[in-house]
């Protein structure tokens, strides 16, 4: 009985070791040997192992199958399209973009750290060209022109609503300045002129009526005289014959009166001071942004995301034709060293291929326990 006992144990022993081993250095054959062995001429069996000798198939087919399974056009397209994939990269951007919008650095220097070459005498520069040519240009452009041409009709019908109004203004203004202690002191001097001008008949009249009571009686009739329905009727009518003439005359004839070389860089140096470049590159960056920030992490960026990729869905099976994404993978397995490789495969399926073993060994000793019962039986 004990040598019954013996022989099943021995048995199962060497039938276990001989399972485990084999499936042991079954498993290492498929790394091992790295490279070809010879013994003269002939190469000795087996070697290299599986993948070493098959690595360049290996590679072609790892870059097969993550092109046609893993990434594919349809898998990126369902990803960028996701609604929290949208979600997550407007948040990134929201984030990113925050510190941008809060600033202190001024606008001129954020554009020197970007390396842009642009400065406030540039802008300036740029814009007195511009403005100097579209000036030159346009006034070039309109000298033969009449003014009613040159004019817009719309320009032109508010300068005649507003002639009316203008014989008001001046006939206001006109009866201040005569009410006024200076309007009296310049009737009394004229007064004294026109006197003196007449010799004795002048000073006889001034002798007999007084100077002051003349200007005292003279100017409450210019008053009335200005305020006249008659002199406010000649005066609009006046305006409007000048205003008549003046849209006859051609631009050419009005420029040529005129220093027109000192009028367009009046002009220039004017609409330079208004825009002031130099004041609004040296605010900071939060003075541009910092209002708009809410609108635009709120509203643009989401919807620029969402057409960011709605587009980036579209163009991504073009991208991967051109990125050669399979191509990428087999150059890059190709790369690895077989030790690489191994170890690779190893780190995925160590317990794997320990389990494998293991059963190699369990099988080999169920093998050797029924072998041990046929010879007990046979013997």
């Amino acid at each position: 009985m004990l040598d019954a006992f013996i022989l099943i144990a021995f048995m199962i022993v060497i039938g276990a070791l001989i399972g485990g081993v084999t499936n042991s250095l079954a498993i290492k054959m498929l790394f091992r040997p790295y490279k070809a062995y010879y013994i003269g001429r002939f190469k000795v069996p087996f070697t290299p192992g599986l993948i070493p000798k098959r690595r360049e198939e290996l590679a072609e087919q790892l870059g097969n199958m993550v092109v046609d399974h893993l990434i594919t056009p349809e898998s990126l397209q369902k990803k960028v399209l996701n609604e929290d994939f949208q979600r997550d990269v407007s948040q990134w951007l929201a984030e990113e973009s925050a510190p941008v919008f809060n600033s202190d650095k001024s606008v001129e220097e954020w554009l020197d750290m970007l390396n842009i070459p642009v400065s406030s005498q540039t802008l300036n520069q740029l814009l007195r060209d511009w403005l100097e040519e579209t000036v030159t240009g346009a006034a070039t452009s309109y000298r033969s022109k009449r003014i009613e041409e040159a004019i817009p009709g719309l320009w032109q019908d508010k300068i005649e609503e507003r002639i009316p109004k203008m014989v008001d203004l001046i006939a206001d203004r006109a009866e201040t300045y005569f009410t006024s202690p200076e309007g009296k002191a310049k009737v009394k001097v004229m007064i004294d002129d026109f006197l003196k001008e007449r010799g004795m008949l002048g000073n006889m009249l001034g002798i007999f009526l007084g100077n002051t009571s003349v200007a005292d009686k003279v100017q409450p009739e210019i008053v009335k005289f200005i305020k006249h329905e008659g002199t406010q009727e000649i005066l609009l009518n006046l305006l409007r014959k000048e205003w008549a003439k003046f849209k006859l005359m051609k631009v050419g004839d009005i420029m040529d009166k005129l220093p027109e070389d000192l009028i367009i860089s009046n002009l220039v140096d004017t609409v330079i001071k208004m825009v002031d470049v130099d004041g609004h590159l040296s605010k900071p960056l939060s003075h541009w942004l910092a209002p708009h920030q809410q609108i635009f992490t709120e509203k643009l960026l989401p919807e620029w995301v969402q057409k960011g990729t709605d587009l980036l869905a579209v163009k991504i099976p073009s991208l991967m034709a051109k990125l050669h994404l399979q191509k990428i993978v087999q150059e890059q397995v190709e790369s690895f060293s077989v030790a690489r490789l191994e170890e690779l495969v190893l780190g995925i399926s160590r317990r794997e291929f320990k389990m494998i073993t293991y059963l190699g060994a369990l099988l080999g000793g169920v093998i050797g326990l029924i072998q041990s019962i046929f010879v007990m039986l046979f013997s």
